[in-house]
């Protein structure tokens, strides 16, 4: 069970409460998050899989935060690595969902600016769940067809994160699942409002991506904690953008 870290230590918690009760509003643009898992020494995945870092309070973390989002925002290696499906919320998730004005499930938006997708992959798999493919005007013509009706596809002339928010820009929350690369493109737009960081008790060393992995953050994005949370191993982190 997961704890309040506070100086009285309250808890435990329930996830999906706990998160469904935070307050997410921003003036002219969708609220922005992150959620991501990471090593002590700031890996995001063991064998290029983020999963193998993960346990049953951060896949409860996981899935609470699935709960919240109009729109689920992910890069393409990330969907090809992890091998992503479409988005599955159970029956209490979706009815919450819907109390609070939702639709029973988030939309799973993928950006592919090379449209390296294989439409064969298990994430178009659902008709009734498709994603959209976020791309920019130099997609290469043949693997856009070959898409055929398996996703919807949006096409922006310029494909940045300023654009991609303003497609989305009827969700109130887009969710950022990764990967680095994507994350840090948001990050380094000041884009970001939300982080939450699951660190397991692993130092996995070698050659795995860190956390914002688009170059350096110039200034720096100051965040400040707005919560911290503790498993049977896991410490699960909320950091907040600092205005």
């Amino acid at each position: 069970m997961l704890h309040l870290l506070h100086e009285d230590g309250s808890g435990p918690v329930v996830p999906l409460d706990l998160v469904l009760a935070d307050e997410r509003r921003r003036e002219g643009r969708p609220w922005v998050l992150l959620n991501f898992v990471i090593s002590i020494d700031g890996a995001t995945a063991v064998d290029g899989q983020s999963t193998k870092l993960g346990d049953a309070d951060d896949l409860a973390m996981f899935q609470a935060l699935r709960t919240v989002p109009d729109v689920i925002l992910v890069g393409a290696r990330t969907v090809i690595v992890e091998d992503y499906h479409p988005v599955s919320l159970d029956a209490e998730r979706r009815e919450r969902r819907v109390q609070r004005g939702q639709a029973p499930a988030p939309k799973l938006a993928i950006v592919s600016g090379t449209m390296s997708l294989d439409v064969e992959s298990r994430v178009f798999s659902d008709s009734e769940y498709k994603p959209v493919i976020i791309t920019g005007i130099h997609a290469n013509p043949g693997r856009l067809a070959m898409i055929g009706d398996a996703a919807d596809v949006a096409i922006l002339e310029e494909l940045n994160p300023h654009t991609i928010l303003e497609r989305l820009s009827d969700a109130d929350v887009v969710l950022i699942e990764g990967g680095p690369s994507l994350a840090g493109q948001f990050v380094a737009a000041g884009l970001v409002d939300e982080l939450n960081v699951t660190v397991a008790p692993q130092l996995v060393g070698g050659t795995s991506n860190r956390l914002i992995g688009e170059g350096n953050i110039q200034p720096p994005a100051n965040m400040e904690l707005d919560r911290a949370l503790l498993g049977e191993r896991m410490l699960i982190l909320r950091y907040l953008k600092k205005h």
